[in-house]
């Protein structure tokens, strides 16, 4: 093969020689070199073409270069009589210069050739528009180009034969300025159609990947090492993963056979909720080897690949990633487009973190476990979706379902036996009125009354302020930090989406009712929630338990006959049902889920959804809300 290569190159080479040397016709030469690699493809003819020309020119231009620092090379440009290359001004250095940005053209050219020669056929046919344009234009091309060798061939002859006495002439400079330019408008208009062959290749690669990551979930693995590289990084020229513990890049393979909990999310995730889920996170650690082996968490950040990656973005990133005690991917760039559009459409990522749950053969067994994360923590492990449906028939509706995990004061008052009062609002007004007449009515019927204020889901700034004037006028006990406060509403919310997630939002359970009820207080304005330990007394909008408790002359009978909880509860539905405050949902767009209807958890209505637009000045919350 090379025998036969060299045996054309050769022969090329002598073609364009005699031709010049006899003054052929520019264009006969180049038709004379296109019936002589016939049987060639087109990338072929100015592959063998440039080729043959590096002898023509290769010398002198390698001599022009290096004479001034090898004495070898000096001697022979003094033999040629080629000028002195210190000389920019010299006449053949000029020419020199026109030839060498003509042969960068021509190199561009036929890179550009090859590449189409390359493209893979299993993605792309000629039947796309782009690449039979390309494939029209490619003949036009090629034939500039070896006619632009035959220039060039013609220009380096001339030097050969007139030596130091050369000068270029305004119609060489002509010549090859304009060949420059004409294949310069060539070379871009293929490479437009490169590009968009490319963009139609990546599509359909993408389609494939797509495809083949929906197969793959629905086969049985011997471990997740398959299912993992897949979402990950497929290859294994480099390290994907970095281990939170020694911040040292490590492989896919510390993953392998264990149940990997994979949190997806933007750069937009709060402190907040890496906070909580480092604390999650920990103590899972330190419950020993027993439960060191049983799960690992990994972040998988999405970032959208058409939006230009900026020093402040990789800056937030690297901040973020180096205070995660988990394993993350190396950088967001590891995750390729196909991955992305699986984790949107199939596990329904909207950009609010996700915690998708794979068991140690890669079998999707949660689609989003942040909810149980949220409520049970470590103890939802193995995160599954049969996990979450029994910890739900385990649970009941008691205070210890709304505060568990966030404050041990308040699990020893339950454990003490007093009532507590779990309120929120941002009315400072009502807040004075409704802790004053609570501890007015726990004097007069000699009950042990605590309270404590646990803020808004939102307005976390006007929070901030009204638990100031709490402390301040001591009205009651506060959840000094903000993260509480926050978790508590996470939590509650979590409750209702991860009902959303089974498919088992039940209208008829008691307790989901009481859940949504507090949420919609919560948007509505103020609540309060009464328990007598862990039991339930109350729970009731801002408006019906503050008269409930103003008119306690009007039930305080009922005291000493029912007992104090059953006389409030009373009291307190005599009210409800005149005044009947109904409920309101939001559900951020960017929740996977949303529920198509709902019912009221005060009337027992099908409710309305509507779509509302919500400013937050001091919230990370999207705009975008669903009602």
């Amino acid at each position: 093969m090379l025998n036969a290569l060299a045996y054309t190159i050769e022969k090329i080479s002598k073609e364009i020689d005699y031709r010049v040397l006899n003054g052929t016709d520019v264009h006969a030469t180049t038709i004379s070199l296109f019936n002589m690699l016939a049987i060639y493809s087109w990338d072929a003819k100015l592959v063998l073409t440039l080729t043959s020309f590096a002898s023509f020119y290769g010398v002198p231009w390698m001599i022009s270069q290096i004479s001034s620092t090898n004495k070898l090379a000096e001697s022979m440009a003094c033999l040629k009589q080629l000028p002195d290359p210190k000389d920019s001004s010299a006449p053949m250095n000029l020419l020199f210069d026109g030839i060498n940005n003509l042969i960068i053209i021509m190199m561009d050219v036929t890179w550009c050739v090859v590449e189409f020669r390359d493209l893979p056929t299993s993605y792309i046919s000629q039947e796309v528009p782009a690449l039979s344009t390309a494939m029209a234009h490619i003949p036009t091309a090629v034939y500039w180009t070896l006619r632009s060798v035959v220039v060039c061939a013609a220009q380096i002859r001339s030097i050969n034969q007139i030596g130091d006495k050369f000068s270029i002439s305004t119609t060489s400079e002509w010549e090859l300025s304009t060949l420059a330019h004409k294949l310069s408008n060539i070379l871009e208009h293929l490479r437009k159609q490169l590009d968009v062959c490319y963009e139609y290749i990546d599509e359909k690669r993408n389609v494939k990947t797509f495809q083949m990551l929906q197969n793959l979930f629905e086969m049985i693995h011997i471990d997740n090492m398959k299912v993992l590289k897949a979402l990950i990084y497929a290859k294994d020229d480099i390290q994907p993963l970095i281990d939170g513990s020694s911040k040292k890049r490590v492989h896919l393979d510390v993953l392998r056979r264990k149940n990997v909990l994979l949190l997806i999310s933007g750069l937009d995730i709060s402190n907040d909720e890496l906070s909580i889920l480092e604390q999650i996170y920990i103590e899972s650690k330190h419950h020993g080897a027993r439960l060191d082996s049983q799960y690992e968490l990994v972040w998988v950040p999405i970032m959208d690949h058409s939006v230009q990656w900026s020093d402040t973005m990789n800056e937030k990133f690297k901040s973020m990633q180096s205070s995660m005690p988990w394993f993350t991917v190396y950088h967001p760039s590891v995750i390729e487009k196909p991955v992305i559009r699986f984790i949107k459409e199939v596990w329904h990522f909207k950009n609010k973190p996700i915690l998708v749950v794979l068991d140690p053969q890669g079998k999707l067994v949660c689609p989003n476990a942040l909810h149980m994360m949220w409520i049970w923590g470590s103890n939802a492990f193995p995160f599954t979706s049969l996990r979450e449906e029994s910890l739900w028939r385990e649970e009941t509706w008691r205070l210890e379902l709304l505060v568990n995990g966030i404050d041990p004061v308040i699990l020893n008052w339950i454990n003490e036996g007093k009532y507590i009062f779990l309120y929120g609002g941002d009315d400072i007004e009502w807040v004075r009125k409704f802790t004053n007449n609570a501890q007015a009515v726990a004097q007069a019927a000699r009950i042990p009354l605590e309270m404590v204020y646990v803020g808004k889901s939102s307005k976390r700034e006007k929070t901030r302020q009204l638990m100031a004037t709490i402390t301040m006028e001591k009205l009651s006990y506060i959840w000094e930090d903000l993260t509480m406060i926050w978790f508590f509403w996470t939590r509650l919310e979590s409750m209702l989406y991860s009902k959303i997630q089974l498919g088992k939002l039940d209208d008829h359970d008691p307790m989901m009712q009481e859940i949504k009820k507090l949420l919609s207080y919560d948007r509505e304005g103020g609540w309060a929630v009464l328990s007598n330990g862990s039991n339930v007394v109350v729970n009731g909008h801002s408006t019906t338990i503050l008269q409930t408790l103003v008119e306690y002359e009007l039930w305080k009978d009922q005291v000493s006959i029912k007992g104090f909880d059953l006389a409030l509860q009373d009291h307190h539905r005599t009210i409800h049902g005149i005044s009947h405050p109904c409920c309101r949902f939001d559900f951020p767009m960017t929740m996977g889920r949303i529920p198509e209807t709902m019912k009221c958890p005060e009337c027992n209505r099908a409710m309305e959804k509507f779509s509302t637009f919500l400013c937050y000045h001091d919230e990370a919350i999207p705009d975008v809300l669903f009602q």
